[in-house]
């Protein structure tokens, strides 16, 4: 395997069927040698505590590092200490601190508002235990007004603490060229590892994209639409061009490579194989 860093992404299982899909998936990616996995945050509820037992679940199993999520729906700073000294005792290492979307009709969060609140929290009382990763948007936060003030947002974070960054995903190369470029400038040099989605179902894709602001360039967009519920030609499309945004990435200098398995382990396995074929 590539000695090439890569991480991959999974939401914490709701029920025992989706504990079997991730317990399989980890299993099979595993064998790529990940730096890291990491885990999401749920939207309130039991489902924060979903998260935490799937961090604890995952450390002790797979003996691959874990960094769970947390965003400012963590709401307190007690709630947030429970949960770091849960993380520090178990042998996490790894953090990501997001400011996450609060769910419609529910209340704004209440200790943390932004993640370099979650950022300098940390750091001013856990130091150095965690090396802590933060999002970034290579498009643009769909709530920023301008790339300028997207950009003093993101530095905020990385003068709080953060190690590292984590993009949302993209398939325009040259968007994350021209924000690495645009961090540099601006003084920000912690690494920042591109997130890749992998194509493989076009609906689902595109209320993804939506949601969270990530262009579907219009050449990718039209295809994808023209072969309708033809997934195995989506898929089969989806793997050529996701595979050469990955080569293009590592060939002109990304530090690594995240990916956004969704639990499912195929479409990630292919576009490794395919990246990193073995002699």
């Amino acid at each position: 395997m590539s000695h090439t860093p890569i991480s991959f992404e999974f939401f914490p299982p709701r029920n025992e069927e989706q504990n079997r899909l991730l317990d399989a998936t980890w299993h099979r990616l595993v064998r790529f040698e990940p730096e890291y996995f990491s885990v999401t945050f749920g939207a309130g509820g039991s489902r924060l505590t979903a998260t935490h037992e799937a961090v604890l679940r995952l450390s002790r199993d797979s003996g691959v590092d874990v960094a769970p999520h947390i965003s400012c729906m963590v709401g307190s700073r007690q709630r947030l200490r429970h949960f770091l000294e849960e993380y520090k005792r178990a042998g996490v290492s790894r953090l990501v601190l997001l400011r996450g979307d609060w769910p419609d009709g529910q209340a704004q969060p209440g200790d943390f508002r932004h993640a370099d609140d979650l950022v300098s929290f940390v750091r001013a009382h856990y130091g150095d235990t965690f090396t802590i990763e933060v999002g970034c948007y290579p498009e643009f936060h769909p709530e920023s007004a301008t790339p300028e003030l997207d950009l003093r947002y993101f530095r905020q974070k990385v003068d709080a603490g953060a190690d590292g960054a984590i993009t949302q995903y993209f398939y325009n190369a040259d968007s994350y060229y021209r924000f690495v470029e645009d961090c540099r400038v601006a003084g920000i040099r912690i690494p920042i590892r591109p997130g890749i989605m992998p194509i493989t179902n076009y609906r689902q894709l595109a209320r993804f994209s939506q949601t969270c602001g990530a262009e579907i360039p219009r050449w990718i967009m039209q295809r994808l639409e023209a072969w309708g519920d033809d997934l195995a030609s989506i898929r089969s499309f989806g793997l050529d061009v996701v595979a050469r945004l990955c080569e293009q990435l590592l060939r002109d200098g990304a530090p690594g490579l995240h990916f956004y398995t969704l639990n499912r382990s195929q479409a990630t396995e292919q576009l490794l194989e395919r990246v990193f074929p073995q002699p």
